[in-house]
């Protein structure tokens, strides 16, 4: 009998099985679960093979429960925490240290401290900079990012990073499997073969949902970057489709850097499989003692707080005057879009900056379909269009900044491992709303007018992605 003969009558019965599964044993979103058995439903086939790859949260749990694990004996102490906590109290607003305190509740949140900032708006200074703190590195580079490009950057970084394997220093590279998936086996011979390290990050297929997002480079535990930034031509602005990259990210010299550091290692450990110990030498002693008080803070499916998305609620309910937010991707779920109505209704001047393009199918809807909600509560909405808009910023009132590798979505909040810097410091605050103010001159803002006269493609393109969007 040929066995294609009973393929239709199994996926049906394993659609049914993953349906049972969704209603009595996966504690998902609401939302989520409707949107899983929606497709399930009308695609059984297609449903079938999208739930298996992106769908299963038992895999996910089972993946990443010896990471949380780990991640969780190398929390820092009580004793530590009420010793900060006690500095909380004496130095910040109440806002900040309600902000400060929820950030305290990750497993593996990174301190307050205080460091040199200097945030960058486009790839090309930023890897200007990088380039020259790897060149002169003196001990040892650990670097992740979620995509490597092969291409002339991603081979500059590449052999850069060898040329310092091969005298003597300590490299090592963590990379996402997913995002790097263009990055060739010959690079990854040549930083090894140099002296160098490599480890890919949930390499098996059935982890494709749940990726390292984060983008952090730590130097002689002296430097460190974290941000948007990826590694490839299109992010210095070299590329036909996207032209000019508007992106945001953030170079750190200062106490924190050791809070980066200790979140590559126990990233490093888990895809490395393999201890790397928190010796001393990774966290050498800073000589500043001056500058903005900046938290770490880290984020992913192996813990069931969504600490990120919870600090940037406690950012917009905490809001007195103001809320700049700029996204690539602009999905939020319920609690995040009824705060930012509920701010808009309150008087509060919420602007949130989309791009005029989308880089990923459906994302382009997708951020439309919530655009008409936010402008019927007073909120101001607008699309940037210099090039493509990659920026993962909040603000609030001139006083508190987040820049990191976290977008206003359901899949950052949820799925993928993230990073992000809350910078309590009003000057360094207030640059970036000049920066948001200089990039609105380059965006277009969509009224009411506007959003009631768009086209019907659009509409449908909106109602279908709206409907995925829990998955998205």
């Amino acid at each position: 009998m040929n066995l294609f003969t009973y393929l239709p009558s199994a996926i049906i019965i394993s659609n049914i099985i993953f349906i049972i599964l969704l209603i009595f044993f996966e504690r998902r979103d609401p939302t989520a679960t409707w949107g899983w058995l929606l497709i399930l439903t009308l695609i059984p086939v297609l449903g079938f093979i999208l739930y298996l790859f992106l769908g299963l949260t038992p895999k996910k749990r089972k993946t990443f429960r010896r990471k949380q694990h780990i991640d969780e004996l190398k929390n820092m102490s009580k004793e530590r925490k009420e010793e900060l906590l006690a500095e909380v109290r004496s130095n910040f607003s109440k806002l900040e240290r309600n902000i400060i305190r929820l950030g305290f509740q990750a497993k593996t949140t990174a301190l307050v401290g205080y460091n040199e900032l200097k945030i960058y708006t486009n790839g090309s200074d930023k890897f200007n900079d990088l380039f020259n703190d790897i060149e002169n590195a003196q001990e040892f580079i650990h670097v992740n990012y979620y995509i490597i490009q092969n291409d002339k950057l991603g081979d500059k970084l590449i052999n850069l990073l060898a040329k310092k394997a091969a005298q003597g220093l300590e490299v090592r590279l963590l990379y996402d499997k997913m995002g790097c998936r263009n990055l060739s086996t010959h690079s990854l011979n040549m930083l090894e073969d140099a002296g160098a390290e490599t480890a890919p990050f949930a390499p098996f297929i059935l982890d494709i949902n749940y990726r390292n997002h984060r983008k952090n480079v730590i130097i002689d535990g002296q430097i460190g970057y974290l941000g948007g930034i990826n590694v490839g031509e299109e992010y210095i602005g070299h590329s036909k489709r996207f032209a000019d990259w508007r992106d945001t990210h953030l170079r750190i010299k200062g106490k924190n850097v050791d809070s980066m550091q200790h979140r590559f290692l126990l990233d490093w450990n888990f895809a490395y499989g393999k201890e790397l110990f928190n010796e001393e030498k990774y966290f050498p002693p800073k000589n500043i003692n001056d500058g903005s008080p900046v938290q770490i803070v880290s984020s992913g499916p192996d813990s069931k707080e969504q600490i990120i998305k919870s600090l940037f609620l406690k950012m917009i309910y905490g809001a007195e005057d103001n809320i700049y937010i700029q996204t690539p991707y602009f999905i939020p779920d319920q609690p995040v879009l009824e705060a930012l109505k509920n701010a808009a209704r309150s008087g509060i001047d919420v602007k949130i900056m989309i791009p005029d393009r989308a880089d990923h199918p459906f994302v382009y809807g997708a951020n439309h379909s919530f655009v008409g909600s936010l402008l019927e509560s007073g909120a101001r909405c607008f699309r940037y269009t210099k090039g493509f808009l990659h920026s993962k910023t909040i603000s609030i009132d001139e006083r508190i900044l987040s820049i990191g590798t976290t977008n206003m979505d359901t899949r950052s909040f949820k799925l993928n491992f993230e990073i992000n810097a809350f910078i309590y410091d009003k000057k360094v605050a207030k640059e970036h709303e000049e920066i948001f103010n200089n990039d609105l001159k380059y965006s277009d803002e969509i009224t009411m007018e506007d959003y009631q006269n768009r086209s019907w493609t659009l509409k449908i393109s909106e109602s279908i992605s709206r409907l995925l969007s829990p998955i998205l």
